[in-house]
């Protein structure tokens, strides 16, 4: 399996109005910009924004560049009037990791 990260944008109701899938990696790496998750952002309209990935390994604890890429993307959606609401990675057996629930988001 490899690694997809998708991003989903929300209008103001938090009403999801579009899913894409903005990267595709190896099986541990993927190059992901935030240009490509906020040209989506962009074109969606969308009012904010959750992400997600998968972790392959079935492991969704976030590795550190995860959690580099989470603050990051986050600086840019402030900058863009386009806050990240979550970031959600996914494990193997409904296992996943919540960056909103273990309060890592600004």
């Amino acid at each position: 399996e490899d690694f997809k990260m998708i991003s989903i944008s929300l209008d103001a109701k938090n009403q999801p109005t579009n899913v894409s899938v903005v990267s595709i990696g190896t099986l541990n790496s993927s190059l992901c910009h935030p240009r490509e998750i906020f040209k989506v952002a962009i074109i969606s309209n969308a009012n904010s924004i959750i992400i997600s990935h998968n972790h392959p390994s079935g492991d969704p604890n976030p590795s550190k560049e995860d959690i580099s890429i989470t603050s990051r993307l986050e600086e840019v959606g402030s900058l863009m009037g386009i806050p990240i609401l979550d970031h959600i990675i996914i494990g193997g057996e409904g296992l996943y990791f919540s960056f909103k629930e273990n309060d890592m988001l600004k």
